[in-house]
């Protein structure tokens, strides 16, 4: 029977419970089970997390983020939020979704991963044009390039009179809030888990950072046994070590929520092995993962960040780095929108009939 601390859980939900927050997400999300996938691996059992399914612009993780960031975003009095990361950027159309909810003004400082394919609007920038956000496409050779652009835009509205708030990829200063989102995703999950009755051996997510860090440090806290592995679908597209980047991240969360709890650099368990040829360019094996879940379970990754970690997931199983009789949970942190603006990289001509004969 699974277990944890329930009271430590409680006294969790209070400190929470005290933050600024709006409502965007559907939650709890639900942890089901997915046989088929798991017969098809011989094993081991696998479970979603479905972190896809939190409703605003077609789900992800990031919704979650937004209730905490803009609920602080509201009490600061910002009128508009500045935003800038890939064009293809999950964070920046769920973001773009949740300040037209919440009537808060956006612009999108969108940078160029794949040429000038990105400048088709389909997938995650589609939903992005079609909130009304203001959206500027960058070639920016670095991180630093764009920062600079995102600051220079936020100077501008400050000098028409509004009152922007920078939010990431150029402001790091309230990325706890971010984990802490999935400190309350891992404390929501354990009422799963005891209800019904599973106690899994791995729970598997795309992370480099903030989700990660929020899982990590919520595990910690609840004196969970099962280790969290991330997947790194960035490469060193930041510059930084990831289990670092992780740790800290994680007591920054710590640290607004009160908790008398570090979280080492040593207790994160990151892979960099799948992330290809960079951030935003496709794998075969993720390619492969993507089309088995599909047709295994009618469930749907995106070729950037679930498609890897699945990939892993996968290839772990084969190896015999997850055992046949484990289980294991797979956090799936969205970003389907991003399939058709990726439809090219897709086999799936030998499915598509042109004429059926009854």
């Amino acid at each position: 029977m699974f277990k944890y601390e329930k009271e430590k859980a409680h006294k969790l939900r209070e400190r929470i419970g005290k933050l600024p927050r709006v409502h965007l997400a559907y939650l709890p999300t639900p942890l089901e089970e997915t046989p088929r996938l798991s017969k098809m691996l011989k094993g081991p059992q696998i479970y979603f997390k479905r972190d896809d399914l939190t409703g605003l612009a077609f789900g992800g993780n990031k919704t979650r983020m937004f209730e905490f960031i803009l609920g602080h975003v509201l009490k600061v009095g910002a009128d508009v939020v500045v935003a800038g990361a890939a064009v293809q950027s999950n964070y920046c159309r769920q973001m773009a979704a949740a300040c037209s909810k919440l009537g808060l003004d956006v612009y999108l400082v969108l940078r160029k991963v794949r040429g000038d394919i990105d400048l088709q609007p389909q997938g995650n920038f589609l939903l992005d044009l079609l909130t009304g956000a203001h959206v500027e496409i960058i070639e920016a050779s670095s991180p630093a390039e764009q920062i600079r652009i995102m600051e220079k835009v936020t100077k501008d509205l400050q000098a028409k009179g509004h009152h922007p708030y920078l939010a990431r990829m150029a402001n790091s200063e309230d990325i706890g809030l971010d984990a802490i989102a999935y400190v309350n995703c891992i404390e929501e999950m354990c009422e799963q888990l005891e209800n019904m009755d599973l106690e899994p051996d791995y729970l598997y997510v795309a992370s480099a950072d903030t989700t990660q860090a929020g899982l990590v440090l919520g595990a910690k806290y609840l004196r969970l046994d099962f280790p969290i592995v991330g997947i790194n679908p960035l490469d060193k597209i930041w510059g930084e070590d990831v289990p670092s980047t992780v740790a800290k991240i994680a007591n920054m969360a710590a640290e607004i929520l009160g908790l008398d709890i570090k979280v080492e650099t040593s207790e994160v368990i990151s892979y960099s092995d799948y992330v290809g040829r960079g951030y935003g360019l496709v794998t075969k094996e993720g390619i492969k993962a993507i089309e088995l879940v599909a047709e295994r379970e009618g469930i749907f990754l995106d070729p950037v960040y679930t498609g890897k970690a699945m990939s892993a997931l996968i290839d772990h199983a084969r190896q015999g780095k997850i055992g046949k009789d484990k289980k294991v949970i797979f956090l799936h942190t969205g970003g389907l929108p991003a399939l058709f603006a990726y439809n090219e990289e897709f086999n799936v001509a030998t499915n598509f009939c042109r004429k059926i004969v009854a």
